[in-house]
């Protein structure tokens, strides 16, 4: 398998330095004379390719803070990659024949003498450094805009991409050739600032949409109220996909009626429960009232309640960036809605929560706090970057860890994103990365319908298309725009990498007019749409400078936030089913695939379309929720880019033995 690191050899670096007279002339402009470029090497990849004139906003302030990073190489990046897939695959001779955390550190992770010459560099020039793992792959410091500007001989400028101000080097950064030959990447912009939760807390279209905000009324044309299960509750809408009555949106499921519908139920009360499994949950900051919510919420649903050898944590005392990272109080409903995912469907698995400092470098940290550690197999991680739009840099340094995971036999899951093919935010069609990494298992959604007996009604793609039901002048109730409606309410994020190849495990599987050559994402899927969404329950954060919290409430969630830990509890359970270590997946999910396609469920676009009715609590206004309407991304038979392979049954993996190869 061939990696795109999109870097230039170090030399090509230096040469262009020399030969370039546009390259001079910018430096000059920074302090550094061309004679001094000679002696510095230039990281052209570390510029994100929103740092343009278009979106440029002027010079940042000298004393604005900054966070940067700066990636080391691996010793032998090719036998890395070799590990990590001949560990991974079935059949191949190296097949599970994974190393510790210290013998993957000894063998690939920079040297300790390379590692400190660059960290002392680094605090030489007063920067602070805020983090370093054990396997030494990388730095993490702070420093202002006017040191970053003067170490790295860059011009630090402000763009406005993504509705934020965002710092980035106008630039190329560089560094001394004696210190700059021993890094592969550097990043000192704030792309990484973008990292959001995958989740959308349901209502959020009512509240918070700029569209839905233009056309509140002030009271719903159709009341709604939310079912407990699909058809609990009919209304009558406008005629549409042939029927005048349709289902009312859903409350929220509980785990025992995910458990029932992803045929759990009877495996879970022969004891599969995810005992003598860990999963490791990753977000930025964390929940001060975590257990106590887990347990109120358990205990309303008459659920097992978490305690000290089902639940610990390892959580920052400092954080950074609150604000470029949506606070405290944004990332706490998806840590609830993690922990409270994998304990549903894997009651007795233990979880550990990390968190990171801030939504940059802190998950970075914390991801291996897991890694040179091996504190768990089986990683959660409900976040994602816009697009792949980070430098080429990060991306290289980040694929790293996921290199090492799989070397070590961990399984790392991203959730695919909750914007659908990114165009809106990005102008193009991009899948979210670190979901388009090869090295990961990027988990789509899909809106699910369960029925009163506990079981499937329908299961599609993740995709909400909304249509405002209106009344016109005679009172009549008609719909705003053709059916499904123009308002894209978010969908599973999917689609065609630009950075990474093929993997050899997706191959003859994935389509060749969706591959072209290239990663698609996503690989599974689960329960994404809050339509059909996930009750969690939460003493929301009420002040983010005190950590205060307000009265406990439940509430619904989805996104691919929520795909990601239930996928995750899931394996959990492959593992205590089969007494085996699944660590990086896909390999073995798409080599299952082959031989047992009906291992997944395949999720198909639905004859004739399924909607809900919903009326927001907030805006009261009145919607028809179209599914499986995610963007230019489309579900099929077999693999697509919305539901990937599709989802786990359960109906047939305890038979199939899967891991025991």
């Amino acid at each position: 398998m061939t990696i795109h690191l999109g870097r230039r050899p170090l030399r090509s670096r230096a040469a262009a330095i020399l030969v370039t007279g546009a390259c001079i002339v910018a430096l000059s402009a920074t302090g550094v004379s061309a004679a001094q470029a000679a002696d510095r090497v230039t990281y052209t990849d570390a510029v994100p390719s929103w740092a343009n004139s278009a979106n440029d906003e002027g010079a940042a302030a000298a004393d604005t803070s900054v966070e940067g990073e700066l990636y080391l190489p691996l010793r032998d990046a090719a036998g890395a990659q070799r590990l990590a897939i001949s560990a991974s695959t079935p059949g191949m001779r190296g097949y599970r024949h994974t190393l510790s955390p210290r013998q993957w550190i000894d063998r690939y992770s920079p040297t300790t003498r390379t590692f400190n010459r660059v960290v002392s560099y680094l605090k030489s020039q007063g920067l602070t450094i805020t983090g370093t793992p054990e396997s030494r792959q990388y730095v993490v410091f702070r420093g202002t805009a006017d040191q970053v500007d003067a170490i790295f001989a860059t011009d630090l400028h402000s763009y406005n991409y993504a509705d934020r101000d965002l710092l980035a080097p106008s630039v190329a950064p560089s560094l001394p050739t004696d210190v700059g030959s021993l890094v592969s990447g550097v990043s000192v912009d704030q792309a990484r600032m973008l990292t959001k939760p995958d989740s959308i807390k349901q209502g959020d279209l009512g509240a918070n949409h700029p569209q839905a905000r233009s056309l509140a009324t002030a009271a719903p044309v159709v009341p709604t109220e939310c079912s407990n299960y699909i058809g609990e509750h009919m209304v009558s809408v406008p005629e549409a996909y042939g029927k005048t009555s349709v289902p009312t949106y859903n409350c929220g499921y509980t785990p025992s009626q995910l458990r029932s519908a992803y045929g759990l139920s009877s495996l879970n009360r022969s004891g599969l429960t995810g005992r003598g499994q860990t999963v490791a949950i990753i977000d930025a900051y964390a929940s001060p009232t975590i257990v106590q919510d887990v347990n109120t919420y358990s205990d309303s649903l008459h659920e097992p309640r978490l305690n000290l050898a089902t639940y610990r944590q390892i959580v920052p005392s400092t954080y950074y960036d609150e604000e470029l990272c949506q606070e405290p109080s944004g990332w706490q409903g998806e840590q609830t809605l993690d922990v409270e995912a994998v304990h549903g469907i894997a009651p007795q698995a233990k979880i550990l929560y990390v968190g990171g400092f801030n939504c940059g470098g802190g998950l970075d940290l914390a991801m291996s706090t897991i890694l040179d550690n091996k504190l768990a197999n089986i990683v959660s991680n409900s976040y994602g970057d816009v697009g792949e739009a980070v430098p080429a840099d990060v991306i290289a340094g980040e694929q790293n860890l996921h290199i090492q995971a799989a070397g070590e036999g961990i399984g790392l899951y991203f959730s695919s994103g909750d914007n659908g093919d990114e165009v809106a935010s990005l102008g193009y069609a991009s899948p979210d990365f670190p979901a388009s990494s090869p090295y990961v298992t990027a988990v789509g959604g899909t809106s699910l319908g369960i029925d009163k007996r506990g079981k499937i009604a329908f299961e599609t793609g993740w995709g909400d298309a909304a249509d405002k039901i209106v009344a016109d002048g005679s009172g009549n109730l008609t719909y705003s725009s053709p059916l499904p409606g123009d308002l894209f309410a978010g969908g599973a994020g999917g689609g065609t990498s630009a950075v990474n190849a093929q993997p050899a495990y997706q191959r003859g599987i994935v389509p060749n007019g969706l591959a072209q050559g290239h990663r698609v994402s996503p690989d599974v899927a689960a329960l994404a749409d809050p339509y059909t969404g996930f009750l969690i329950g939460i003493r929301p954060i009420v002040d983010d400078a005190t950590g205060a919290t307000g009265a406990y409430e439940n509430e619904t969630y989805g996104g691919t936030s929520l795909a990601s830990p239930l996928t995750a509890a899931q394996m959990a359970l492959v593992q205590q089913l089969t007494h085996a270590t699944v660590g990086f997946a896909n390999p073995t999910l798409y080599g299952l695939y082959r031989v047992l396609p009906r291992t997944f469920r395949d999720v198909t676009p639905p004859n004739p379309p399924v909607a809900v009715a919903y009326s927001s609590k907030t805006s009261g206004t009145s919607y028809l929720m179209t599914f499986n309407e995610d963007t230019s991304l489309t579900t099929s038979r077999g693999y697509d880019n919305v539901t990937g392979l599709g989802g786990i049954s359960f109906n047939l993996l305890h038979l199939v033995g899967l891991g025991r190869h």
